[in-house]
Parts: structure tokens; sequence; C-alpha cells
């Protein structure tokens, strides 16, 4: 491994959960003397990758960071990243993928994939808007949102799409939770008749929920054994998408040392 690289692999041990770290720790996680560990951080200094704090002198990552995150977001968005797992998602279920992004209280679905192996299948419209109640789609943002968006959400008149949209707001306080624990969301019949969905959140670079993948499918097809495939295959793809972003899940998000 090259200077340049060991340089920049000492940046890989900051995450959410580390965001300052001490000389002896950062030369103890990066498997180098002290020595070596103070003079690849000073390179990395020198570029604005990393700075020192106040009187503790720990380290944490640099401006710099924070341009090139930008950068990266500006460079590829969600929808261009999106474009292969969608097609993988769609190949691997059998099913209808799509992704949608969060835009005020909504969802608008941004791009989608279909499979090619049966002639019934979801049909979904680019731009289409969705509910983020009734919806698994929906649920999975709101299940990662702070609590005073999700209170300002349910407290809106809530469209019932379909006999199966749940629109109380006790009720759905409580499908959160269980979508918190798996980081999975479900929604049957929910926002159209016979329509069986699972979602997961996309993060952006502050671990915030800023759309979600899913896959739909006729309520028929989702059967005891190809539920935990598509659940598994959603929430995989899900991670992928936010690393391609150059976002990251929060601490609470089960799969968060996925992404």
């Amino acid at each position: 491994m090259g200077t340049v690289s060991k340089a920049l692999s000492l940046l890989t041990n900051f995450n959410q959960s580390r965001t300052e770290i001490g000389l002896s720790e950062i030369a103890r996680l990066a498997g180098v003397n002290k020595a070596t560990a103070y003079r690849l951080l000073s390179e990395l200094q020198a570029g604005g990758f990393v700075e020192q704090t106040g009187a503790d002198k720990t380290w944490r990552l640099g401006p710099e960071i924070l341009r090139l995150a930008r950068v990266r977001e500006a460079a590829v968005p969600i929808t261009t990243a999106s474009r292969a797992i969608l097609d993988r998602l769609a190949a691997e279920t059998h099913e209808t993928a799509h992704v949608s992004v969060l835009r005020g209280t909504e969802l608008n679905a941004l791009a989608h994939a279909y499979s090619t192996r049966h002639a019934t299948r979801v049909m979904m419209e680019d731009a289409e808007r969705l509910s983020l109640h009734g919806t698994g789609s929906g649920l999975a943002v709101l299940a990662f949102s702070p609590d005073e968006f999700v209170e300002a959400v349910l407290a809106l008149p809530l469209k019932k799409h379909t006999p199966d949209t749940v629109t109380d707001p006790a009720a759905l306080r409580a499908l959160l939770g269980p979508i918190r624990e798996t980081g999975i969301a479900e929604s049957v019949g929910g926002f159209e008749a016979d329509v069986h969905s699972h979602a997961a959140p996309v993060f952006d670079t502050n671990g915030l929920a800023i759309g979600a993948l899913a896959v739909a499918a006729p309520v028929s097809r989702v059967t005891a054994d190809r539920a935990p495939v598509i659940k598994h295959a959603v929430l995989t793809g899900a991670m992928e998408l936010t690393r391609a972003i150059g976002g990251v899940a929060p601490e609470s998000f089960p799969q968060a040392g996925a992404a």
C-alpha cells in the first residue's frame, strides 16, 4: 500500500460514533506506530482532510471532506446512481423495483425497473407521488425521520387510498417500531389494492432518510419463501445506494455497519 493509500485509509476509522480520535487510538486502529500515524495525519491535515481539535489534540475530519462529499453528491445524483441497483433488484426478485425521494411531506418516484419474469407486474410512473403513510417507501422514511417531522405528517389529513390504508396516527406510530428494528417497511394494499411492497430507507451524508428503495409485487406472489429473499435484496440495495451517493446510515439503523 502506497503512502497516499495509507494516509487515506486512516479516514475510514471515523464514523458517527467516533467523530474524534486521539493519536494513540488512531495508531491502534490502523495497526501502525504513533510516529507513522502522526506523519500520515500531518499529510492529511495539510490537505484539509483532517484537523486537530482544541486542548486535547484529538483528530476529526476536516472541511475538505465536506467539500468532496458535496461534489460527489452533485456528480452522482440518486437517479443515476440507482440505475444498476434497480436493474439488479428487479432481476433478483422478479418484481418491480423503484426508488423515490422525499419532497416535502410526500415521496416522488424517480426511477424504476421491471422484471421480465412475469407478464403481470406492478406498473410505475416516474414522478408519481407516493404518500408517506400509505406506502412501504413512505413508512421506511418515516421510521427513520425526526420525531417532529413524523408528528407533522401524522397531523395532516391522511388520504385513504384503499380500504386497507392505515390512517389512524396511533396505528401508524405502532407500525414504525418494528420497521426501526428491522430496517424494512411493508405495505399490503395500502396504496394500491393487491400490491405488496417492501422498502428500506436511503440516507444522505448526514444520516437523514431522503428516500427509499422498494420492490412492489402482486400480493399473491409474495409467498412465505419469497418474502425473505425480497427483504434481503431490498436492504442490501438500499445500503448500496446510500454508499453510492456518499450517504451513511445512522447508528440506530440495524444495517448501519453495511453503509
